[in-house]
């Protein structure tokens, strides 16, 4: 049975769980590597979902010689 793919904040709490499981340090040595390698694995996920809502945060700017150019989107201060 194939494993459901968790959504971003899914994906964030389990690999909270993960490192928790891994800090309390009572694993055996084969459950701990396999939970380091899950968290591994999440971790990549959630960096290339993080990388891919950045790059959507692009405004399209019309410039003052009226061709559009991008800006990176800074958020209110």
């Amino acid at each position: 049975m194939a494993k459901k793919k968790l959504d971003f904040e899914g994906s964030m709490a389990r690999l909270e769980e993960i490192v928790g499981l891994l800090e309390r340090g009572d694993a055996p040595l084969e459950e701990a590597m396999k939970l380091f390698e899950e968290g591994a694995k999440l971790l990549r996920e959630c960096t290339a979902q993080l990388d891919e809502a950045e790059q959507k945060v692009t405004l399209l700017t019309q410039g003052q010689d009226g061709q559009i150019q991008e800006e990176l989107f800074q958020g209110a201060d």
